[in-house]
């Protein structure tokens, strides 16, 4: 299969590696090189696009693959705006049932795991990610890059698979309240913020940074016949009961996640039978989770600043 790979920053390059590993042939196009006719000269010879682009330029690229008919793979967020998120979903429902959403926490084991448990008793659970983003990769600035715009960035959208997370585990919430911490240097990019989420018997919240000084992932559920804590950094994972903790033995190699997305969007692509996951995020099913990042987004209110000197 012939996968067009569109952003060749460190996603689309990864996308585009893994994509080579499992037998497809790919074409990397950068987007700041090629601009948007360049795109579209580059789908006409593609069977399937994957857009890793940043998150404001994306509307007329999954028009533009959709329009062909080609099969999508969209990197997240898929929008920063409710009505982009709708005019996106619009555009891609030709292909939506052959497409996805890179939402590749679903293909983690443990949460995976902790999805097939019984949920039914939690009534409070928080989420929590974080890392220095001075510290995020080699030869990376921050105001440099996607993450440093008003429009697009900031960390609620970077680190949004938390959001989609908590969506798997409890469908149907909503957003009660976003709290924000900003940068006098980046207005309107939100440096921590703290998402307030509700369903019937049912409160939590998602935290996410770019501050702390080491990478944390944790989960945290409480319910009324047992308590999750799960420590994704760590890779440690504690069940608690009336009989006592647990641990659950779940290993990881991070690339696998990426690969297990990719195999599973090629063969969406093909129409041949995916791995099975009950998570893949299938764009067609994944509308509500990118409905619920965008209201968080819009919902922010900045409740003061970070004095971190972010290069």
């Amino acid at each position: 299969m012939r996968v067009l790979v569109i952003g060749a920053g460190s996603i689309g390059r990864r996308h585009h590696g893994n994509l080579g590993a499992l037998g497809a042939e790919t074409e990397l196009l950068s987007w700041r090189e090629a601009g948007l006719a360049g795109a579209l000269a580059a789908m006409d010879r593609a069977e399937a696009v994957v857009v890793a682009t940043a998150t404001d330029i994306r509307l007329p690229l999954v028009e533009a693959a959709a329009a062909r008919r080609l099969p999508i793979y969209i990197e997240k967020p898929l929008a920063f705006a409710p009505a982009e998120v709708e005019a996106i979903a619009a555009a891609a429902a030709p292909v939506a049932g052959r497409s996805m959403l890179g939402y590749m926490m679903r293909y983690h084991p443990a949460l995976r795991a902790l999805a097939a448990m019984d949920l039914s008793d939690v009534f409070q659970f928080a989420l929590t990610i974080g890392h220095d983003v001075t510290q995020w990769r080699a030869d990376w600035r921050f105001s440099d890059s996607y993450a440093a715009r008003a429009e697009g960035g900031g960390v609620l959208l970077d680190l949004c698979h938390e959001l989609d997370m908590a969506l798997c585990l409890f469908p149907g919430l909503e957003v009660v309240s976003v709290e924000s911490l900003g940068h006098a240097a980046f207005p309107g990019v939100d440096f921590a913020s703290r998402i307030s989420l509700r369903r019937q018997g049912l409160v939590g919240d998602v935290s996410m940074d770019y501050l702390t000084p080491g990478l944390h992932r944790r989960a945290h559920l409480r319910g009324s016949e047992r308590m999750q804590d799960f420590d994704f950094a760590a890779q440690a994972y504690r069940v608690t009961d009336a009989a006592g903790p647990r641990l659950l033995d779940l290993p990881l190699e991070r690339n696998a996640m990426f690969l297990d997305a990719m195999r599973d969007f090629l063969a969406l692509a093909s129409g041949e039978e995916t791995s099975g996951n009950p998570l893949t995020p299938v764009l067609s099913s994944c509308l509500d989770s990118a409905r619920l990042v965008a209201r968080a987004w819009a919902a922010r209110q900045f409740v003061g600043e970070i004095t971190k000197e972010i290069p």
